[in-house]
């Protein structure tokens, strides 16, 4: 399946979710948080070439995700296969048994809305918040175009370039963008 999605920055959640709620969106998923584990090999082969081997924790879910190299444009498009497994650790344990590593780890907090045509994600990060939008070519315009926003207000970063570009302005650790633990 190919992905297609756009990212749009905000100053905080509050500000995004009346922005989200004023175009009509309709709920599909509460906030909850999201924690993601990207693995490559030891040597980098899958970064460098551009792909992504993810494991999600999704409030419980587990997801395995693998996506192809970005094809850059004014939206970011990849090819990207998905599915749900039972139990996330398992996964986490036979890829590193395989000899996989950690590449990048990140957490969000996620709320879902829908648009015809188009997923809107609230993502509350350690790094900002950003509504990303993804679906149709069409829809990401049209609702990027009633949240008022245009092109070039898109962002086609994945999360772990705008924790790198950003994690000296919000004084973040590295190497992973994840929340203060109390």
């Amino acid at each position: 399946m190919t992905e297609r999605e756009v990212k749009l920055p905000y100053p905080d959640s509050e500000s995004a979710l009346r922005a989200v709620e004023a175009i009509g969106a309709v709920l599909l998923r509460p906030a909850r948080l999201q924690r993601d584990t990207l693995f490559d090999t030891p040597d980098g082969r899958l970064r460098t070439s551009g792909q992504v081997l993810r494991l999600r924790d999704d409030g419980g879910r587990g997801y395995l995700t693998v996506k192809g190299p970005v094809q850059r444009g004014s939206m970011k498009v990849r090819e990207e296969q998905e599915t749900a497994v039972d139990d996330a650790r398992v996964v986490d344990a036979a890829f590193r048994a395989l000899g996989l590593v950690v590449a990048f780890r990140y957490e969000k907090y996620r709320t879902e809305y829908s648009l015809p045509g188009v997923t809107l994600t609230i993502d509350d990060t350690p790094v900002g918040v950003f509504v990303e939008l993804e679906g149709e070519e069409a829809a990401i315009l049209d609702a990027a175009g009633a949240l008022g926003r245009t092109e070039g207000e898109f962002l086609l970063d994945s999360y772990r370039g705008l924790f790198l570009a950003r994690q000296q302005t919000f004084g973040l650790p590295g190497p992973d963008m994840l929340f203060p633990r109390a």
